[in-house]
């Protein structure tokens, strides 16, 4: 019951609403926009040939707005002149000659955005599917006290949300240089006028940039600062209606509970969500009017201008157009600015993430690497060994020093909570020792390096993982290369009784497990641990640990496990943890852990002898069966 422990202290406990990260400085945006050159250089090694494709096309196409209006330019004035020659000379070759120039340049321009479009399309999803592999690369490089860190999950969870909306990100970018293209062309034409309409311009857009500049940082820090908060109402969506929760929530009635919590957080994010977006269009409204103003003044003006003969018909065309295609394009521009400099904060998310690094590492470059013993020859030796989790104030080990020796057999005994499974994960190397050392045939364990230690070691914990793939696959997880070689496979499945299993499977090794996809056929716990257990068959490693192995077994299923378990284990060293005596007496030795320390190690007969913690165990448990 844990879990639901869990959720309901995290509930009752009255805790300060966050009201964001703080809005950012200049500064800070200035800062933010130093992550574009790391970006663009991540879209260039997604595929130069895409990337030089895109850029070439954008470039084509910021020079055809200019050009279609000045061939719009030459057109009136070409109608206007002909109007002005007698009947007889007037003829509309010129006319449709440009005519037909305006149309081709028209279908060009489509032609060019439809293949932005594509290159965009095919860039995008080459961009998310390889930054969706890197964060899952690093993501496996690092610690495993990092994942049990709810600061580290924040991390994680903005790189997740980053990996496919940068896409966005990347169209804008390029966007803005193509419109900065035309922008420069358009410019030169209206400078050439009058430059004091570039002046007006800027008047016109510049102050509804700075407030949409403004709501966005303010967007960001509300979206930032709920991070932790969002994570919980995902969470509650997923525990309210889940079939691995499902059970309890009916049975205790939690249905409402979590609802009302998913409400009380969910409203309490809307209406912070709804204060901002009212003075964010309240605001925009205004500095929509003050741009309006700005271009229908210029307007006014190029309009005099031509009423008093100063500039001809076609002239004031292309300055009109000129004007409020500038305007179009300097109010997206700044518009998408303040969306590039958005998404270069969330950028920095994406990149924090991969500026963590893990403690547990191979050796330096430079240092010796100690080839991994093989055979093992003197075992394991812990010295001293303490561990205290991160942000934690109690010690899960303490003062902990023995033996595992070469081709033993060990039980570690204790109550829940004792450090039984803490003591494994230090012997795979998931975590190293706060204090103390661990020897490997008297050498350190920081030596070696831990992909090459972990190649050697097979564990299969109480909470195994039940993977959403097909039986053959579930089982080969336990040497993922050799998830071809079905021979292995089926013995594995046949030393871990996991073949009668899948013997009733209606696509046998083939059948998806778990019912998150179409088609998959859940199974019980006593036949997943089955599978579990073949995983450790496929393994086939020096080091072989177990933890609660046949916990959700029957009697009989447990009794052939454990004979076959001497069969898995010959040769081999073995760490097993069970609350079962049964199994714990088949070890060699047997160590008791309590509150993390060390209280005795023996065979079953010496620790029964000597009338320790061990015995007092083993007679609580015998009680329960007379």
């Amino acid at each position: 019951m844990s879990f639901w422990t869990s959720l309901f202290q995290r509930i009752s406990a009255k805790r300060p609403r966050p009201e964001g990260k703080p809005a950012l400085t200049v500064r800070e945006r200035v800062s933010a926009l130093r992550n574009l050159p790391e970006f663009l250089r991540l879209i260039w090694q997604t595929s130069p040939s895409l990337t030089l494709g895109n850029v070439a096309l954008r470039l084509v196409r910021a020079g055809l707005p200019v050009a279609m209006l000045y061939v719009g330019q030459l057109i009136l004035d070409a109608v206007v002149s002909l109007s002005r020659l007698p009947a007889a000379e007037r003829t509309l070759t010129p006319v449709l000659e440009l005519l037909a120039l305006e149309f081709g340049l028209a279908i060009l321009s489509d032609a060019l955005g439809r293949g932005v479009a594509l290159l965009d399309s095919l860039l995008g999803d080459l961009f998310a599917n390889q930054t969706s592999v890197r964060l899952m690369q690093h993501a496996a490089e690092l610690d495993l006290d990092q994942f049990e860190d709810s600061a580290f999950y924040d991390k994680l969870e903005r790189a997740r949300r980053q990996t496919l909306s940068r896409t966005v990100l990347m169209a804008q970018v390029l966007s803005q240089a193509q419109d900065f293209i035309s922008m420069a062309f358009l410019a030169v034409g209206l400078a050439a006028f009058n430059p004091w309409l570039l002046l007006l311009l800027l008047v016109a857009v510049v102050p509804a940039f700075l407030g949409e500049s403004h709501f966005n940082e303010r967007s960001y820090s509300l979206v930032h600062g709920w991070t932790p908060e969002r994570r919980e109402l995902d969470y509650l969506r997923q525990t309210g209606a889940s079939d691995e929760t499902a059970k309890e929530v009916k049975i205790f009635g939690l249905s409402g509970f979590l609802i009302e919590r998913f409400r009380l957080l969910s409203d309490q994010f809307y209406q912070q969500n709804k204060s901002l977006v009212i003075r964010r269009a309240g605001w925009g409204t205004f500095f929509a009017a003050v741009g309006a103003a700005g271009y229908y003044g210029a307007y006014v003006y190029i309009i005099s201008q031509a009423a008093a003969g100063r500039i001809s018909v076609g002239q004031l065309t292309f300055l009109a157009g000129s004007f409020a295609r500038m305007r179009g394009l300097l109010e997206g521009i700044l518009s998408r600015f303040s969306s590039v400099a958005e998404g270069a904060l969330y950028l920095q998310d994406f990149f924090d993430f991969f500026h963590l690094q893990p403690r547990i590492r191979r050796p330096a470059e430079g240092a010796a690497v100690r080839p991994f013993p093989r055979p093992i020859r003197e075992g394991f030796t812990f010295e001293g060994v303490g561990f205290k989790y991160r942000n934690a104030q109690k010690w899960a080990l303490r003062n902990l020093s023995f033996q595992l020796r070469a081709g033993e057999k060990l039980a570690l005994v204790g109550e829940n909570g004792a450090g039984k499974t803490t003591l494994v994960k230090l012997l795979a190397r998931l975590y190293d020792p706060t204090e103390g050392r661990i020897l490997l045939d008297g050498h350190d364990l920081r030596e070696y390096d831990p992909a090459e230690l972990r190649q050697e070691i097979g564990v299969i914990f109480q909470d195994f993982v039940r993977f959403q793939l097909p039986a053959g696959q579930n089982l080969a997880v336990g040497r993922i290369e050799e998830k071809d070689n079905r021979p292995r496979i089926e013995q594995a499945a046949q030393q871990s009784l996991a073949d009668s299993v899948i013997s009733k499977l209606p696509q046998g090794y083939e059948q998806m497990i778990g019912r998150r996809f179409n088609g998959g056929v859940d199974l019980s716990g006593g036949e997943w641990q089955k599978i579990a257990l073949g995983r450790a068959y496929m393994r086939d490693a020096q080091l072989l640990i177990l933890d609660e192995p046949t916990a959700a077994l029957d009697a009989r299923a447990e009794y052939e496990v454990f004979q076959r378990f001497k069969d898995l284990t010959q040769g081999k060293t073995a760490v097993l943890i069970s609350h079962r005596f049964s199994t714990v007496r088949m070890a060699d030795r047997i160590l008791v852990i309590e509150h993390g320390q060390f209280v005795e190690i023996g065979s079953h007969p010496e620790l029964l002898a000597r009338g320790g913690r061990y015995a007092e165990l083993f007679r609580l448990q015998a009680a329960g069966y007379q």
